[in-house]
């Protein structure tokens, strides 16, 4: 690296929850710079767990959202690397940031595979399926620890 790593431009907060990080993964489900789109898209997904929750629950749909998130966080990742001809699975710890954009991804990807009617109602059963762990999202993490611990041995490999 020649250059000076890049500076990390603040977020404002969103509107609503005035959090950081629903602006991060509001700017994650953006498509072609509409950002008053998506923000109606989570804001509808919000009401919708909120609305799906149970009575006996004190915990908010904000709240749910980001245990559904910490529930999707990958702790470890494998990166392919080349040894003498051959390529290697190397699993390696994950900063704390990629962490956070990774399960971004990886809830935004899951829930547009999803076969509900609207993003926002797509979103919100993503949202109450990884709160619960289970959905198409937490299943990616598990398969991503399985193939880390898989490859455990080469783990002596990592640079």
């Amino acid at each position: 690296m020649r250059k000076r790593a890049a500076k990390k431009r603040p977020l404002l907060p969103d509107p609503r929850f005035n959090d950081q990080l629903v602006t991060r993964f509001v700017n994650m489900m953006m498509w072609d710079g509409k950002k008053s789109v998506a923000f109606k898209v989570f804001y509808d997904a919000i009401d919708i767990v909120d609305s799906k929750r149970t009575e006996g629950e004190e915990k908010t749909a904000l709240e749910i959202w980001k245990d559904a998130l910490s529930n999707v966080m990958p702790h470890v990742e494998v990166r392919s690397r080349r040894v003498g001809g051959a390529t290697f699975q190397i699993p390696n710890p994950i900063r704390a940031d990629r962490k956070v954009s990774t399960a971004m991804k990886w809830l935004i990807s899951y829930s547009r595979k999803r076969n509900e009617k609207s993003m926002a109602q797509r979103l919100a059963s993503e949202i109450l399926a990884a709160a619960k762990e289970e959905g198409a999202a937490v299943k990616k993490r598990v398969d991503t620890h399985k193939m880390a611990e898989a490859n455990k041995a080469f783990s002596h490999f990592r640079f």
